[in-house]
């Protein structure tokens, strides 16, 4: 795989990062425009070189559309890449990220779903966040990164 320099260098910026549901949908389902950033993007949290983090709420977005077209092969695909990532934290919504989160879509008027996974971002000292929602533009405590703006 050839590494897109757009990954190297937004992620050169960050030893540790936040990620969007909408990374890891990319990723599985190897989406047309964006599959190849993102196992750019992977690969390197495979070989160590950053972290990453997300909300377990990303197992419960990705996995709505699979679930409701009966997609079993999808469902386990997803249960095996993100079960098992290595390099990868899973974390829960605590009280303390639910807060942050009422917090940021106080301010922001993010989803709550986006408010989550940012918060989930920040309380994982992540120094940067990444998706594809342009409403993230306006968050001011944490780098977000669109994808969209590197693809």
């Amino acid at each position: 795989m050839v590494e897109q320099a757009g990954a190297s260098r937004v992620l050169a910026r960050h030893g540790k990062l936040g990620l969007d549901t909408s990374i890891l949908i990319y990723l599985v389902q190897d989406h047309p425009r964006y599959g190849e950033w993102c196992a750019s993007l992977f690969a390197r949290i495979e070989r160590n070189e950053l972290t990453a983090v997300t909300s377990t709420v990303s197992l419960l977005e990705a996995l709505v559309l699979p679930y409701r077209v009966g997609d079993d092969a999808l469902i386990k695909k997803f249960h095996g890449l993100l079960d098992t990532y290595p390099h990868l934290t899973w974390m829960p919504v605590t009280l303390d990220i639910a807060d942050r989160a009422a917090e940021l879509r106080a301010r922001y008027r993010l989803s709550t779903p986006d408010a989550i996974q940012v918060a989930t971002a920040i309380e994982a000292r992540a120094t940067g966040f990444i998706g594809n929602d342009r409403g993230l533009r306006k968050i001011g405590e944490i780098e977000c990164v669109i994808l969209d703006d590197e693809v």
